[in-house]
C-alpha cells in the first residue's frame, strides 16, 4: 500500500464519528419536526370536532419521545452503514487489479 493511501485511510477514521453524528442529528430534526406537524394537526382536529381550545403543549409529549426513539435507530443506523462503508472499502483495496 502506497504512503498516500495509507494516509487518506488514517484520516477516514477521523471523519467517521461527524458523520455519525451529523446523519443522526439530522434525522433526529426532521423526526421531530414531522412528529410535532402532526401532533399539532391532530390536536386542532381533535379541538375543533369537541368544541375547546387546543392545548399545544401535549404536541411536545408525542414529538419528544418519538425523536428520542428516533435518534436511537439513526444512531444505530449510522453505525452500521458506516461500518460497512469501511469494510468494503478494506476489501476493495485488498483484492488484486
Amino acid at each position: 500500500m502506497s504512503s498516500a493511501k495509507a494516509a487518506s485511510h488514517k484520516r477516514q477514521w477521523f471523519w467517521i464519528p461527524l458523520r455519525v453524528l451529523l446523519v443522526s442529528f439530522l434525522l433526529t430534526l426532521l423526526t421531530f419536526a414531522v412528529c410535532l406537524l402532526l401532533g399539532i394537526l391532530g390536536l386542532l382536529i381533535r379541538a375543533g370536532l369537541r368544541g375547546v381550545y387546543p392545548n399545544m403543549t401535549v404536541a411536545y409529549r408525542i414529538a419528544l419521545p418519538a425523536a428520542a426513539v428516533a435518534e436511537v435507530v439513526a444512531i444505530v443506523g449510522a453505525i452500521a452503514l458506516e461500518v460497512r462503508h469501511v469494510r468494503r472499502q478494506r476489501r476493495e483495496t485488498r483484492l488484486p487489479t
